[in-house]
């Protein structure tokens, strides 16, 4: 699953250590410099840090929960995101619909799963009357348990019970896309309105797919041993970004291996690749060290914004970096002192929606903001 919030990482990635290439040095000590801020005019607190230079201004769209993964419509009228806000009458992640001026501060988004199970990744179909999204509700109407740790180690669970499905924006469920035994999910959808990218374990590891907008098609992308998820297409739908553990010695290859036979996988350690959208010309991006993960496509096509907490000695912050696609010119977005993460530009290019822990009062909510994007 994607869904990674900062009070799991902060009291597990502790014991991380920067292992950021020579290359990067000049972002080392950013991390821990004093920034003036925009505040909040209510609560005093961080809503823009003055090095921030990417925001032209922000909103901020959520207040309470965990609030993640939105994703705009094709028209960019609305977003589908995930919450886990119990004052919405949730106990685990379930999608939420807004339009893209909408503020949630008293009032609840409109719920478009079934309040089963729990869901994961839901992403628009280009007729903007649909989404797509995981959801573990075949198996059980409840929440799912969540593993914190496994042997004192931080984990994700990969629950077998996740299936893709289409539902309307009544959240009515019109189709199921995958029926294959294991983990299907973290499906996103193609600019072009043609293509489907998600993870799934039919092959006996976490592998990347496509399949076609009706499930049709299904062609699988990568083949190497470790965790490739959360992927998203380019543009113009020729390429994916994507992020992925490579378990290389005997110890961490046993390690995943029977880590994954329980359903679980440790994400601290992941990379960045890239490839064309047929699997062809794979590549690693970024050789960072930590964990670097929620990349997506800046509207040029030609860089990436992804989070990372390499610059971290205690496993935090996590913020918002660009990179070229050629892991060239790393460039710091972002400068909190906790957790920004799931960047998403709209389709037109002019505005970013993201998740952060600004503004919470101290707390562990994760809200969703949206800033006016210059380059």
């Amino acid at each position: 699953m994607k869904i990674l919030y900062t009070l799991l990482f902060v009291s597990v990635f502790m014991s991380c250590k920067n292992q950021g290439k020579d290359t990067e040095k000049e972002l080392s000590n950013s991390t821990e410099k004093k920034s003036t801020a925009t505040l909040d005019p209510q609560t005093k607190d961080t809503l823009i840090y003055s090095e921030e230079k990417h925001f032209k201004n922000i909103r901020q769209v959520t207040f309470g929960g965990d609030n993640a993964e939105a994703y705009w419509s094709f028209d960019d009228s609305k977003l589908i995101f995930q919450s886990n806000y119990k004052n919405w009458g949730v106990n685990c992640d379930q999608m939420f619909l807004m339009n893209a001026d909408e503020t949630f501060n008293d009032k609840q988004p409109p719920m478009v799963s079934t309040g089963k199970g729990r869901t994961t990744c839901s992403y628009f179909l280009p007729d903007g009357k649909h989404i797509v999204y995981g959801s573990t509700h075949l198996k059980d109407v409840n929440c799912p348990k969540v593993p914190l740790k496994k042997e004192g180690k931080y984990v994700w669970p990969v629950y077998d019970s996740f299936d893709i499905f289409v539902a309307d924006l009544d959240g009515n469920i019109t189709a199921q896309l995958t029926n294959e035994p294991g983990y299907d999910a973290e499906a996103t959808v193609s600019p072009k309105g043609d293509k489907i990218v998600f993870t799934s374990m039919r092959s006996g590891d976490l592998e990347l797919y496509t399949m076609d907008i009706d499930g049709k098609n299904i062609k699988q992308i990568t083949d190497e041993l470790g965790y490739d998820g959360g992927a998203f297409f380019s543009p113009d739908g020729s390429k994916l970004i994507f992020r992925a553990s490579r378990p290389k010695t005997e110890t961490a290859i046993k390690e995943y291996k029977d880590l994954l036979a329980q359903g679980l996988v440790q994400p601290t350690e992941m990379e960045l690749f890239i490839c064309n959208a047929d699997g062809s010309d794979l590549r690693q991006l970024t050789h960072l060290g930590n964990a670097n993960w929620a990349p997506f496509f800046h509207p040029s096509g030609k860089k990436i914004l992804f989070s990372s907490n390499f610059e971290a000695e205690r496993g935090f912050p996590f913020n918002l970096y660009l990179i070229d696609i050629d892991g060239k010119n790393l460039e710091r977005v972002t400068h909190g002192r906790t957790f920004d993460a799931f960047p998403v530009f709209s389709n037109d290019g002019k505005k970013l929606v993201f998740s952060s822990n600004r503004n919470n009062g101290g707390g562990h909510d994760t809200n969703l903001f949206i800033a006016e994007w210059q380059d």
